[in-house]
């Protein structure tokens, strides 16, 4: 569904996508692993149109897309949820939902507002509640539930447990294995690489801006040496 071609992507003179190739499949799960600053978030935001690359391409059912403007990505069936959640603080729970709403790229709506409801029970106690409000776990459910309310064919979720307490973490990770069990693809960046190697069919490991490891995410979990090595830990 989504393929990433050398991709080269600068901040200024600094180089820091260098020769990116990535393959998603339709409704495969793929994680994104890699230590700090090693290219994970500007690759998404590469592909999501926010940076332009300064060469390679990011084609989606065969269809050239590179530079396409963030919110013509979103109509084309990518639902992102950023690193920092990105939720409105000045409209409630209930319209940072319903303004999200739209069909699928398909025209069906298989993520309702009384899905996500459904979803996320906690949201429900807080309709009314104005965006900064929330704690920050109930923050990171909002985002995640409005970009499912466009009902996206590939969901993008960047650090989406970062900062949070365990149990909601653990909650975040419910969602995630029921979103993939929808058959929505997902692209997920998380510090946690166990949780991630765990919850994806694939893996990709980035550094210094380079792909370096990519395959089935359990062949990696069997290689602690190797996961050493590129992630430090």
């Amino acid at each position: 569904m989504l393929q990433i071609e050398s991709l080269n992507t600068y901040y200024g003179d600094s180089h820091i996508l260098r020769g990116v190739d990535v393959t998603l499949p339709t409704a495969t799960s793929v994680g994104l692993l890699g230590r700090n600053g090693m290219g994970k978030t500007t690759l998404i935001r590469s592909l999501m149109g926010y940076v332009r690359p300064a060469s390679g391409r990011v084609k989606m059912d065969g269809q050239d897309v590179t530079g396409w403007a963030p919110e013509k990505m979103a109509r084309h069936g990518i639902g992102y949820v950023p690193e920092g959640r990105g939720i409105f603080p000045n409209l409630s729970v209930r319209e940072n939902l319903v303004m999200s709403a739209r069909a699928g790229v398909d025209g069906k709506r298989t993520w309702t507002f009384d899905r996500v409801m459904h979803t996320f029970p906690r949201l429900t106690e807080r309709l009314s509640h104005g965006g900064q409000q929330l704690s920050g776990g109930e923050q990171q459910m909002l985002s995640i539930g409005r970009a499912l309310m466009t009902n996206p064919r590939l969901l993008i979720l960047d650090e989406a447990t970062e900062g949070l307490a365990p149990l909601i973490v653990a909650e975040i990770w419910r969602v995630i294995g029921e979103i993939r069990a929808t058959g929505i693809a997902t692209l997920i960046v998380d510090r946690d690489w166990r949780k991630v190697l765990g919850n994806t069919e694939q893996a990709v490991v980035m550094e210094k801006g380079r792909i370096v490891r990519q395959g089935p995410s359990a062949g990696l979990l069997a290689e602690p040496k190797v996961l050493e090595e590129l992630l430090g830990v």
